[in-house]
């Protein structure tokens, strides 16, 4: 209980008082709803917490103080609030500000407009999320595997084909262009370029610096190569977040509501990150990863399906999530009994 105590008793407090201040300025309706947007963001990122705390565990002190400062600002304010402003900017083609009141004081068209914008959110989360599991599963490395018979043949298969993720991942961005309407190839193929860009050129430069450090003999990544680590965490929290924004509409479509209750739930969410950090959860827990990349593959596999008019419920996709990463902590603990 201390060591709860120790890591979440300022996040519970900051949390109880941006329900307060939304009770004060818009209601209790409005308190309430943004209750619930907090609770729905922390069960639904628990898998985005054991990745983020397996990338977070390689930064210096300073940086990991940076992610839970200068991140989650960027998190709450940039990932949740300007960065849909910007995409429903760029849809619409109006000035910022116009798109700014759009949300603000039109709330039902900006819900309309950022609706027209989720084949680009949905095709370039998807795409990252699909890397981020293939370049954990597909990897030639892996020495040690959970779902063992299908975990053991993507490592055989990633010795036998090098770039083997990358190439999977060019497949799924022909097959997803081809099989949607010829209206969206263009914005759906370039979304998923861009992301598959963007995440092979984080990957490049982190492994460039890695060199760098093994020459250098650094224990924790500083400077250059813990700034990209850090703005590769931010790209990941964004791929991970904006489906949810897009989802809380279903809610609620005032954004201030939306913004406070979805980045409450994202300080939770870097505070666990922390704590898993600070108390080496992957290392007692040696299949927590897994389960965590397995329930991100799913979720890119999700919003894929999106593109295709197949949604399954808000709350599956959050059970599903939960349940893998669940089962791979019965399974650790398991394996720790068993020695």
């Amino acid at each position: 209980m201390k060591t709860l105590l120790k890591y979440y008793w300022l996040v519970s407090i900051i949390t109880v008082v941006i329900w307060v201040l939304v009770g004060v300025r818009l209601g209790t309706e409005a308190a309430t709803l943004c209750v619930i947007l907090t609770l729905l963001e922390i069960t639904f990122s628990a898998d985005n917490a054991v990745v983020n705390s397996r990338i977070l565990v390689t930064l210096s002190p300073f940086w990991q103080k940076m992610f839970m400062t200068v991140g989650i600002l960027l998190a709450v304010f940039v990932v949740r609030f300007i960065l849909p402003i910007v995409i429903v900017m760029i849809g619409v083609g109006l000035p910022f500000g116009e798109t700014l009141d759009l949300a603000l004081n039109h709330p039902e068209t900006y819900k309309t407009e950022l609706e027209k914008a989720e084949p680009i959110i949905n095709s370039f989360g998807a795409m990252f999320l699909f890397l981020v599991a293939l370049d954990f599963f597909i990897n030639p490395r892996k020495k040690l595997n959970w779902l063992s018979k299908i975990e053991s043949l993507l490592v055989r298969l990633a010795k036998m084909i090098p770039h083997l993720g990358l190439l999977v991942g060019f497949i799924v961005l022909l097959v997803t262009t081809f099989t949607l309407p010829e209206n969206l190839h263009a914005r759906v193929g370039l979304s998923m370029l861009a992301a598959i860009a963007l995440y092979s050129g984080l990957h490049l430069i982190n492994q460039i610096m890695k060199k760098h450090e093994k020459k250098s003999y650094f224990t924790h990544k500083v400077g250059v190569a813990a700034f990209l680590t850090f703005m590769y965490l931010q790209v990941l929290d964004a791929s991970f977040s904006l489906d949810g924004v897009i989802g809380a509409f279903a809610l609620t479509d005032n954004i201030i509501i939306i913004m406070a209750g979805l980045g409450a739930g994202a300080i939770w969410v870097r505070e666990m990150t922390l704590h898993m950090v600070h108390t080496n959860a992957l290392v007692r827990y040696r299949y927590l990863e897994h389960g965590a990349h397995w329930a991100i593959f799913v979720l890119g596999l999700i919003m894929l399906l999106k593109l295709h008019h197949i949604e399954p419920p808000e709350v599956l996709v959050g059970i599903v999530g939960l349940v893998f990463v669940a089962a791979s902590l019965v399974s650790s603990r398991r394996a720790n009994t068993a020695g």
